[in-house]
C-alpha cells in the first residue's frame, strides 16, 4: 500500500535491520502490519509473551481467525496513533489460548519497501490487568459496546476512547481543532456549552447531563454520564464520559408534547368557527372571577343568539349555515377587546366574557351593527341579526353557571320584545 499524504509525517522503517536496538528493551515490543494483518517483527520479550521459539514463528502466526471487529479496531488504533502520536488503551490477547488483558501503548509507522500501515505495540507486563473475570468483562464491554466511551484529561484531551466513540466522532479527527478548543469541547454543537460542561464535570466530580453533540450522523441529542476515574498507568485523575444517544427519545417526547398541544387546542377551540369552546371559556372564567374578586371589578357575560338562523339553514342548507356561523364569529371577534373571550356555546349561540364593565354597552352595539351588514355568499345575500342578554358578576350571580343562565334569560326577553337588540339582566 502506498503512503497517503496524511501519513507522510510517520517514521518509515524499511527493514528489520533497523530494529536491533529494540532487542535491548526488556518489555514486550512488536510491530504489526495492518495491510497484511500479521506481525512484522517482535523482540525476544514478544516471542516469549506468545510462547514461541523465535521471531519467525511470530511473523508466520496465523491470524485468519480474527474477526472483522478486531481488524477494524486495529485500523482505528492506527488512525488515532497517526493523528495523536500515541494511544494507550486496553487490549485482550490470548497467549497459549488464555485471555490476558494488558494496556498497550501504540505508535503509528510505515513498514517495509511498500510502506504498509503499521503500529508498534509497547507492553509493560507489570501493569497487566490479569485474568480476573471482572476486569476482562469491563475491558471487553468498553471495547465492543456500541455506546461511545472516552476518557479525557481535565484539559479536555483524549487519553483512551473505544471504537464506538472513534466512529461517532471520526469526522472531527480529520479536521484541525479550532484554536483554544479542546477535543472535549469540539464534540459539542455549542462550544460554550462544552466548556461549561467540562468545568462542571471537574468541579462536581461528574454528573449526568444532556447536550446536542456534533456526531458523524449530524447533530444528535446525547445523555453524557461523566465519572471521575484514574489513569491505570500514571494514576492521574481522568474524566470517563459515556454517551447515550437519546435523540429518538427527545423526538418522541416532542411528538407527544405536540400531540398534547393539538388535543388541548381541539378541546379549547370550537372546530367550526375557531373561536373558544365552552370548555375554554369555563376554564378562563375561573381566573376572570378570581381577578374580579381581588380587584373589586365586575365580569360581564354577553349571551348572543342569532335571529332567524333556522330559516337560513332551511332555505340554503347546513353548509351555507356553517359558512354564516364562521363569518358571524369573525365579525364579533373584530369588535371585542383583546382581553375579552368569545366562545361558541351552542348551535348559533355565542358568549362574550369580559373582565371590567367599562365598554360593555359599546361592544353590544358594535356587535349588532357588525352583524346587521348583509353576508355575501355564492347562493346570494344573507341577512342575520342577533339578540343579546347581559349579566354581571358579582351583581347578578356569584358563579359562572348562574351568570350564563341569567344572561340567557335576558337574551330571551329581547327575543320576545322584538329581537335585534341587547338588554341588561336588571333592566
Amino acid at each position: 500500500m502506498e503512503s497517503k499524504s496524511n501519513y507522510d509525517h510517520l517514521v518509515h522503517i524499511k527493514s528489520h535491520d533497523e530494529l536491533a536496538l529494540y532487542e535491548l528493551i526488556p518489555n514486550v515490543v512488536w510491530f504489526f502490519d495492518l495491510d497484511k494483518h500479521g506481525w512484522w517483527w517482535g523482540n525476544q520479550a514478544a516471542v516469549d509473551f506468545w510462547g514461541l521459539e523465535n521471531v519467525q514463528q511470530l511473523i508466520d502466526k496465523d491470524l485468519s481467525g480474527d474477526t472483522q471487529g478486531a481488524k477494524d479496531r486495529t485500523a482505528q488504533t492506527f488512525e488515532l496513533a497517526a493523528k495523536n502520536g500515541l494511544t494507550i488503551d486496553p487490549w485482550t490477547t490470548y497467549p497459549n489460548g488464555k485471555p490476558k488483558t494488558v494496556f498497550m501503548m501504540h505508535r503509528a509507522v510505515l513498514l517495509g519497501p511498500e510502506k504498509h500501515r503499521g503500529i508498534i505495540a509497547f507492553i509493560n507486563e507489570k501493569v497487566e490487568l490479569g485474568q480476573q473475570p471482572e476486569n476482562l468483562l469491563l475491558v471487553e464491554a468498553m471495547r465492543y459496546t456500541r455506546v461511545a466511551a472516552t476518557t479525557f484529561t481535565d484539559a479536555g484531551e483524549i487519553v483512551i476512547e473505544n471504537p464506538a466513540a472513534t466512529e461517532t466522532y471520526a469526522h472531527l479527527h480529520s479536521k484541525p481543532i479550532p484554536e483554544g478548543q479542546s477535543v472535549f469541547v469540539a464534540r459539542f454543537a455549542s462550544p460554550e456549552q462544552g466548556r461549561e460542561c467540562l468545568a462542571k464535570a471537574i468541579e462536581e466530580k461528574g454528573g449526568r447531563w444532556d447536550y446536542i453533540m456534533r456526531t458523524a450522523e449530524g447533530d444528535r441529542q446525547h445523555s453524557l454520564d461523566i465519572r471521575r476515574t484514574r489513569h491505570p498507568l500514571t494514576g492521574e485523575f481522568l474524566l470517563l464520559v459515556v454517551e447515550y444517544d437519546v435523540t429518538e427519545l427527545y423526538e418522541a417526547l416532542a411528538e407527544l408534547e405536540q400531540a398534547h398541544e393539538n388535543l388541548h387546542h381541539i378541546a379549547m377551540t370550537d372546530t367550526l368557527t375557531q373561536v373558544s369552546s365552552l370548555h375554554h371559556m369555563q376554564e378562563a372564567a375561573k381566573q376572570f372571577l378570581n381577578d374580579a374578586t381581588i380587584h373589586g371589578e365586575s365580569v360581564r357575560a354577553l349571551f348572543i343568539d342569532l335571529d332567524g338562523f333556522k330559516q337560513i339553514n332551511d332555505k340554503h342548507g347546513h353548509d351555507i349555515g356553517d359558512e354564516v356561523l364562521k363569518i358571524v364569529a369573525q365579525r364579533i371577534k373584530s369588535v371585542i377587546r383583546q382581553s375579552d373571550i368569545l366562545a361558541r356555546v351552542g348551535g348559533d349561540e355565542f358568549v362574550i366574557l369580559q373582565l371590567g364593565a367599562n365598554d360593555t354597552e359599546s361592544i353590544a352595539k358594535r356587535t349588532l351593527s357588525s352583524l346587521a351588514e348583509p353576508i355575501s355568499l355564492p347562493s346570494g345575500m344573507v341577512n342575520v341579526n342577533a339578540s343579546i342578554g347581559i349579566a354581571s358578576y358579582p351583581e347578578d350571580a356569584d358563579n359562572l353557571k348562574d351568570l350564563l343562565k341569567i344572561a340567557d334569560d335576558a337574551m330571551y326577553k329581547v327575543k320576545k320584545s322584538g329581537k335585534n337588540a341587547f338588554s341588561f339582566a336588571k333592566c
